[in-house]
């Protein structure tokens, strides 16, 4: 057996969902560990252009799909990407998707309690989704939360449901919000209740399973994003490091065998937080365009800049990376000069890291190398031949800085427009 996991080592929009989709068909169990609806995965096959939130990338191709214990379920907008898949095709049921009975759910509540937070905080607003993320986990860490198994048995759903709303009652008090009842979140669980406890499994169950299978795990979100070593407080909610699987995806530590990132050959990201290499410029803005870099679940804009060496060599560090897949070489094919930051000066001193000291940030001075764009089509391009030579030496370049080989390259978003280099 032999297990393999992807995970962003950006911001996140790496393009995770293409290389997900891309080698799923070597593996037999596909498994979200992290996360909840924030995530955006974009797959592009043939004519067909399927955008997956919650269900992991690996549907797409029929494989056994599980949502793991480490990921926070908002049950509506689970059952509303079902429908939009199934409709597109692709029939979902307890036969190709098995839910973790341990993980937590989101309820209106947390969608509600993350907007009039944001709307509170006005211009120091974190920039988060609004989708609830956020609230589900802290109710998770602070005890509250509602699981999946609580759905089963109708006395300890009430106890629970007692329990979470005095806490949330309080702060909606405090936000001049209405208070909820017992009976509206009961009312609200109403349609999708049966339908998610169908798809439920318990986690040993599902760790059974996957232990006799060739899994592939798929982070969301970026490592950048992690919640104890991103650039807090601007960052995800979860933990999107590799380490996270052995606790979110029902297995454990000796079931990971090896790691791929992945990496987009220049730096994007959503929402507020430091940037050293960001673009704001004619050059970001070109980028944008040309990388058609708009969030998947947000609708925003993303923020566009230079490769950053300094920040993903952390990312590789913490992940234990030693291959990547780049994707999106082929938005750089009309510049003629590419830069790729090398260092950081902070205050006269070097840093070959960002520090968590956010008071440092916004002194950072970017160290750039200049290098000669390639000026040539890469779109489709399926084999390192096929590639300007001065693309290959962006993408040698890339593997030097480091440290890892660029073992996957994407040169396009659908499936085919992929080379694997040996």
């Amino acid at each position: 057996m032999s297990n393999l996991a992807i995970i962003g080592l950006q911001w996140g929009d790496e393009g995770k969902g293409k290389i997900v989709d891309f080698l799923s068909d070597k593996f037999d169990a596909v498994v979200r560990f992290q996360g909840g609806h924030n995530a955006g995965h974009t797959i592009k096959v043939g004519d067909k252009t399927y955008k997956l939130s919650l269900l992991p990338s690996g549907v797409i191709r029929g494989k056994f799909s599980v949502i793991g214990s480490g990921v926070v379920v908002d049950p509506i907008a689970l059952f509303s990407e079902i429908e939009k898949i199934e409709a597109a095709g692709i029939k979902i049921s307890a036969e190709n998707l098995a839910i973790a009975d341990n993980a937590c759910l989101i309820l209106s509540i947390h969608r509600e309690l993350d907007q009039l937070l944001e709307s509170a905080k006005g211009e120091k607003k974190i920039g988060t989704t609004g989708r609830g993320i956020g609230p589900a986990y802290e109710d998770r860490a602070g005890r509250r939360a509602i699981r999946i198994c609580d759905l089963l048995d109708e006395k300890i759903l009430v106890e629970r449901l007692e329990n979470i709303l005095f806490y949330h009652n309080l702060l909606r008090k405090s936000l001049n919000a209405k208070t909820v009842s017992v009976a509206e979140i009961i009312a609200e669980l109403a349609p999708v209740r049966a339908k998610i406890l169908a798809l439920a499994q318990p986690s040993f169950e599902i760790a059974k399973k996957l232990s006799k299978l060739n899994v592939m795990f798929e982070g969301a979100q970026g490592a950048l994003l992690d919640v104890s070593y991103g650039t807090f407080p601007f960052v995800t909610s979860s933990n999107t490091m590799a380490g996270q699987i052995a606790l979110g995806s029902c297995l454990g530590v000796a079931d990971l065998h090896k790691t791929i990132g992945v990496l987009k050959a220049y730096t994007t990201r959503v929402g507020s937080g430091p940037f050293p290499t960001e673009l704001n410029d004619e050059i970001g803005e070109f980028l944008r365009i040309e990388g058609k870099e708009i969030g998947t679940v947000t609708g925003r804009n993303r923020r566009c800049g230079w490769f950053d060496a300094v920040l993903v060599r952390q990312a590789i560090q913490l992940c234990s990376v030693k291959e990547v897949a780049l994707t999106k070489i082929d938005v750089l094919d009309k510049l003629d000069k590419i830069k790729i930051c090398v260092g950081y000066k902070i205050n006269g001193k070097a840093y070959d890291h960002l520090p968590q000291a956010a008071h440092l940030w916004e002194n950072v001075e970017v160290i750039y190398e200049e290098m000669d764009g390639w000026m040539e089509v890469t779109v489709g391009a399926k084999s390192i031949e096929q590639l300007p030579q001065k693309a290959r030496a962006y993408v040698a370049r890339i593997e030097e800085l480091c440290n890892v080989k660029a073992s996957i390259i994407s040169t396009g978003p659908k499936r085919e427009e992929t080379i694997v280099s040996n």
